[in-house]
C-alpha cells in the first residue's frame, strides 16, 4: 500500500533536510493527520482561563469564565471553543475555554474591538476574587501537524475546523517522526531562539504580567477520548494507559522545566452543565522541537506511555488518541496573567 504524507501536498516542497526513515517505511499501526482546507494559511489557539483556590471560589469561577463565553458572541467571535478543567500543583481549580480561530485578521477584529479590549483591561478583572490569563498562539499551517489513531476522529482542537482526514501516513511510529509531520521540516531545524521576556509586572507580585516568548517555542496538546470504550478496552484504559499517562502528565507538572518544559496542564474537558466528559487532553508549552523529542525519546516517564500505548494498540477499537503540536514565531505569542499565582503557565519560566 503506498502511504500518504502527513504533510498536506500544498505545503510540499523540495527537501533539503531528509527524513527520518525512508520511503520504504510501514508503520505497525495505521496513523492519520487532519486536512486543512489550503485557503487557511494561519491559525489561532486561544486559552483563556479563570483560577482560584478552595471551594468558596467555584461560583466565582464559573461567573468569570461564563463572562469569557459570553465575549466570544461578539462579531468575529472564534469558530468554535472547547471549556476543560483541570486542578495545578498549588491546588487551584482552573478552568478554561480554549478558543480557536481559522483566520487572524477575524480574531484581531474580535481582540481589538472596544468590547473585548477594555473587557481585559478593566482595573476590574484584579478585584475579583479570582486570577485570569490568556495564552494566545498563531501558528502558520507550515508549523502545525496532527495525528489520529483513527481514521474517523472524532476530531478535536482546532482540527474540528478541518474538512477530512488524510490516508494512512508514513511519518508515524518511529522517534522523529512528530518532527517529520511538520511543513516546516523539510527545510528548517526550527531550533529556539531568543528566550521569555517579561514585559510588563512582576511574576512575584501578581497583579497584571505579560510575557514575550521567543521563535520556535513550541506547543503540544496530546489527547485521548475514551467515551465510546467498553468491556476489555475500557479496561486496558483505566489499568494500563491511564495510570502511566498521569504519571508522566505530573512529572512535567511538576519538574518539566528540568527537561525544557515551560508548563505543563492535563485538562478534561466538561460539558454546557458542569459535568466532566470521559475525553482529556496534555497541554505542554516547551523550550523547542528538540527538548520535546528529547524527553519522549528519552525519559522513563513517556517511554511508560510509549511502550504501553505500542504493546496495546491493536486492541483499540473506540479509544481515540490525537495530538497537535505546533512551533512559533515569536511575534505570533502573547501570554498575559492577570492576579495568577507565580507558578502559572510561563509565569514559573521566568
Amino acid at each position: 500500500m503506498v502511504l500518504d504524507s502527513s504533510i498536506p501536498a500544498h505545503l510540499r516542497c523540495p527537501r533539503t533536510r531528509t527524513r527520518q526513515v525512508s520511503d520504504t517505511w510501514n508503520p505497525a499501526v495505521a496513523a492519520y493527520s487532519a486536512r486543512p482546507l489550503e485557503s487557511i494559511q494561519q491559525l489561532v489557539m486561544s486559552y483563556f482561563g479563570v483560577q482560584a483556590k478552595g471551594e468558596e471560589n467555584s461560583d466565582r469561577i464559573r461567573t468569570a469564565l461564563q463572562a469569557i463565553i459570553e465575549s466570544f458572541k461578539q462579531p468575529n467571535g472564534p469558530a468554535r471553543y472547547d471549556t476543560v478543567q483541570f486542578v495545578d500543583a498549588a491546588g487551584y481549580l482552573n478552568q478554561v475555554a480554549v478558543a480557536y480561530w481559522i483566520d487572524p485578521e477575524t480574531f484581531h477584529k474580535w481582540n481589538e474591538s472596544e468590547v473585548i479590549k477594555n473587557w481585559w483591561a478593566s482595573e476590574d478583572r484584579l478585584k475579583e476574587g479570582v486570577g485570569y490569563f490568556r495564552e494566545i498562539l498563531r501558528p502558520r499551517l507550515e508549523q502545525f501537524e496532527t495525528i489520529y489513531t483513527a481514521a474517523h476522529g472524532p476530531f478535536e482542537g482546532v482540527s474540528k475546523l478541518f474538512p477530512q482526514m488524510s490516508g494512512p501516513i508514513i511519518e508515524h511510529g518511529y522517534w522523529g517522526s512528530m518532527r517529520d509531520r511538520l511543513p516546516m521540516s523539510q527545510t528548517s531545524t526550527m531550533d529556539p531562539a531568543g528566550a521569555l521576556a517579561v514585559a510588563k509586572g512582576s511574576p512575584a507580585h501578581g497583579g497584571r504580567v505579560i510575557i514575550h516568548g521567543h521563535d520556535n517555542l513550541t506547543l503540544i496538546r496530546s489527547g485521548e477520548d475514551w467515551s465510546t470504550t467498553e468491556g476489555e478496552e475500557r479496561k486496558i484504559w483505566y489499568d494500563d494507559i491511564a495510570p502511566v499517562l498521569k504519571e508522566g502528565m505530573d512529572f512535567l507538572r511538576d519538574d518539566g522545566m528540568d527537561v525544557g518544559c515551560y508548563c505543563n496542564r492535563y485538562c478534561f474537558h466538561f460539558d454546557e452543565n458542569g459535568k466532566q466528559e470521559e475525553r482529556g487532553f496534555g497541554y505542554s508549552l516547551w523550550r523547542s522541537l528538540s527538548a520535546l523529542e528529547t524527553w519522549g525519546a528519552t525519559h522513563g516517564t513517556h517511554l511508560s506511555i510509549f511502550v504501553t500505548f505500542n504493546r496495546l494498540a491493536k486492541k483499540f477499537k473506540n479509544l481515540t488518541l490525537y495530538h497537535e503540536v505546533s512551533v512559533f514565531d515569536a511575534s505570533n505569542q502573547y501570554f498575559e496573567y492577570l492576579n495568577c499565582h507565580p507558578k502559572t503557565g510561563l509565569l514559573r519560566a521566568v
